[in-house]
């Protein structure tokens, strides 16, 4: 395919079967084509080859997402994302026409327009060596127009054919027949070799430099998808499902390609080497490069029980992962799929281009018959009317046209890959632009979704600990703790699972310990639910008391009202700094030992570092920021402080059910409404919203609901899109706008005589460099 003609075309015999919905994307040379109904895949490539191309169906998949081997209701795919079929071959094509075609051109070139060059017979030489060129160079455009002409039907090359012929016969005929009118300066016959050999060849170039920009085009994506693991060390299992080891202590394993592993398959990964597939680890502790997936340059620390993404890579230790995704399954497939949908998608701004291309090679063909017969009627000049005519047909070849959307969704797709923003389809950059107010979720997405100790009281109001996990800021605005409340309560918390006990045992691994050498032990150690926790605390090597027995204190950590149904006296004052901190949408504890209560713990759900940068990246971006979350009113009003969200703009206490609503609630107040979110409970407000921004740390359930996966589970994210989405549509938007004013204006002057042909073929070619070279201005974008 060359130009939007030939994608009209395409789409129009696909659309007309029952149940076919199709979309083909120019650069790429592919079609999207969802089916409603059970349509063969030989029904498929019959269509395309009914309007005058070849095709294959490269992959079936079902509503769900799975992979189909047999015909029925599914999507299609005829082309991997970002290389169109065939294209090495096309592109040493043409470069082999090219190269030909230019070294013949330069002579011919010369001999037609330096008047010193030209000697008696001169015209001959350059019809041999014209002829070569008009021929085989412009063969590629000849077979095309004739395919689409046996359809009763027309495209670019159907202009670029009908003008090199009609100059190469005209010229043919001026030299055999004689009909030879003497040129000025004493030049030879009045022939336009030279014009069909300089317009082919500046097409050809054109259209390999096209090429060119396709393949870069969609290298962003080509490379994210080539680092994925080729093989695997797979570990053999015995029946319980553990992985065998051999004699000499080693694991036993074989040597297997990805596509072979199996969901519950255990392959090892070695230091340096690629996690072949998603999975858990089951043995191991590394740091894990995630640049691939998250874009995030920091290592991640993953141990026995943390998820792992396939294409990241082990930088230190050994490990051994249970598979858990396979094949198309996988994080990597996901995001391929993604981008590919969304780069063989249209905007809406694309469909006027392709309305008006769909008309437009007919509505030239009739303009250049119209010009010839003006000319004639006017002038009876032949060859001034002759000329005028070929010019109209290779200036309004509508290339650039065609390629003013796609290779811009092209690049700014890739791009988005590349920044760990996956834009589900194009339309989308139309709601980007509009969007004037954008909804966060709380959990998750402001915050970092889990719990984590921010103060430690004691009655004494000992000086702020050092070294809870805190900068220097946050310990002198969030910590007046005393160091033996939060030591014994981790001691204690470290035997359960519960997140509050996690949490509180995580901030006393941070903290100093004063004694290291002899650590804290726990014997007895007894859980409470709904209550708390419980057990026996005593240093290492305590020895025993003056009376005997062990040296230990019993340590509670749980609610005031438990603490007291244990026999633990509860002060007021103790009391009084709980509920203070619950007020403020904390979580908090008390912690007692020899019988009383003697500390307060708060854990909360902190903002994230890079969210209050988010919020301000947002609101620079002209959005109104909008903060959701079914926590308490306190826990609310805290992160919308952290991040710098008006308290008026603070929406707390939803219900999941209620999230739509409110954002349905923002739209009928006229406004158009991003949703940002990770969760379930999210996933029905980012359908209900104008644009959908689901974080990439979130649940299936909520990315499948999201217009755009934002992989780093970094809010800053959510302004890249915006960003990268407002700058591709604008970068359409000036493509389009130079290829219709290259039109407007070119024309009449064309039909006016005042642009010969070479001229014409020039600046055709140029503008669809032009409008691609735009496009790869998206490449650093975001």
């Amino acid at each position: 395919m060359t130009c939007a003609s030939c994608v009209a075309r395409v789409e129009r015999k696909l659309n007309r079967l029952d149940g076919v919905a199709a979309t083909v994307n120019l650069p790429l040379e592919s079609a999207h084509v969802v089916l409603s109904a059970d349509v063969t895949d030989q029904d498929l490539v019959d269509a395309v080859e009914s309007a005058g191309y070849e095709a294959r169906v490269t992959r079936r998949r079902t509503a769900d997402g799975a992979a189909a081997d047999d015909a029925g209701p599914g999507a299609e795919d005829a082309a991997g994302p970002g290389a169109a079929p065939g294209d090495g071959y096309r592109g040493d094509d043409l470069l082999r026409r090219l190269r030909v075609s230019a070294v013949l051109t330069v002579p011919v070139l010369l001999l037609s327009m330096v008047p010193g060059l030209s000697f008696p017979g001169s015209e001959w030489l350059v019809a041999a060596l014209a002829l070569p060129v008009v021929v085989w160079g412009a063969w590629p455009f000849h077979a095309a127009a004739f395919r689409a002409a046996r359809h009763a039907s027309s495209t670019m090359d159907t202009l670029v054919s009908i003008g090199v012929v009609a100059a190469t016969l005209w010229s043919l005929w001026v030299l055999v027949a004689g009909v030879v009118r003497p040129a000025e300066h004493g030049m030879g016959p009045a022939v336009y070799f030279e014009v069909g050999a300089v317009v082919t060849t500046f097409l050809l170039a054109g259209r390999y430099a096209e090429h060119r920009s396709r393949r870069r085009a969609g290298d962003a994506l080509r490379a994210l998808l080539s680092l994925g693991a080729k093989d695997a060390e797979r570990i053999a299992l015995g029946p319980d499902g553990t992985p065998l080891r051999v004699p000499d202590g080693g694991w036993r394993t074989t040597a297997v390609p990805v596509a072979a592993l199996q969901v519950g398959d255990v392959f090892a990964v070695r230091p340096g080497g690629t996690v072949a597939t998603d999975g858990t680890v089951v043995e191991g502790v590394s740091a894990l490069d995630t640049s691939l997936v998250t874009g995030e340059p920091v290592p991640v620390d993953v141990s026995a029980g943390d998820d792992v993404v396939g294409g990241t890579v082990s930088m230190s230790g050994h490990l051994l992962v249970r598979a858990t995704r396979v094949g198309e399954d996988t994080m990597l497939a996901r995001i391929g799929r993604l981008v590919a949908q969304a780069q063989t998608g249209k905007a809406p701004v694309a469909r006027l281009a392709d309305r008006i291309s769909a008309v437009f090679v007919p509505v030239v063909l009739v303009l250049a018959v119209l010009t010839l017969a003006g000319w004639l009627a006017v002038t009876g000049d032949v060859e001034a009317a002759f000329t005028a005519a070929v010019a109209v047909l290779i200036i309004a070849c509508p290339c650039a046209l065609g390629l003013a959307t796609p290779t811009a969704i092209l690049v700014g797709t890739g791009r988005g890959a590349q920044l760990g923003v996956l834009i589900r389809g194009p339309e989308i950059l139309e709601s980007t632009r509009r969007v004037d107010t954008v909804v966060l979720d709380k959990t998750g997405t402001v915050t970092e979704g889990r719990m984590r100790v921010v103060d430690v009281w004691s009655p004494d109001r000992s000086p702020a600990m050092a070294g809870v996990g805190h900068s220097a800021a946050d310990d002198a605005n969030h910590l007046t703790n005393a160091p033996e409340v939060l030591r014994y309560a981790a001691a204690v918390e470290a035997l359960s699972e519960h997140p509050i006990a996690r949490a509180v045992a995580a901030a006393g691994r941070a903290a100093a310990d004063p004694d290291p050498e002899t650590p804290l032990e726990v014997t007895g150690f007894v859980a409470h639910p709904g209550g708390g926790v419980e057990g026996l605390v005593r240093r290492a090597h305590a020895g025993l008391t003056p009376d005997g027995a062990l040296n230990t204190r019993r340590v509670l950590v749980g609610r005031p009202d438990w603490l007291a149904e244990q026999g633990v006296t509860v002060s007021a004052e103790v009391r009084s700094a709980v509920g203070q901190q619950e007020k403020a949408g904390a979580t908090a504890v008390a912690v007692a030992w020899n019988g009383a209560a003697g500390g307060v713990i708060a854990l909360r759900d902190p903002a994230k570092a890079t969210s209050a940068e988010a919020v301000a990246e947002l609101t620079g971006l002209g959005l109104r920021p909008y903060l959701l979350t079914g926590d308490s009113a306190g826990a609310a009003r805290v992160a919308a402080e952290a991040v710098g969200i008006p308290q008026e703009d603070v929406i707390s206490r939803v219900l999941p059910a209620d999230k739509a609503a409110v954002v349905a609630r923002l739209q009928a107040e006229g406004r158009t409404v991003a949703m940002v979110g990770d969760g379930v409970n999210d996933a029905a407000a980012l359908a209900t919203a104008d644009l959908g921004l689901a974080m990439g740390t979130g649940t299936d359930v909520a990315i499948e609901a999201g217009d755009i996966t934002l992989v780093r589970g970094d809010l800053r994210a959510a302004a890249s899109a915006v960003r990268l989405s407002r700058k591709t549509l604008r970068v359409i938007k000036q493509n389009l706008f130079w290829a219709f004013a290259y039109n407007v204006a070119a024309l009449p002057l064309a039909a006016a005589g005042l642009l010969s042909p070479m001229i014409a073929g020039g600046t055709m070619a140029a503008s669809s460099v032009l409008v691609v070279a735009n496009s790869l201005r998206l490449r650093r974008a975001g």
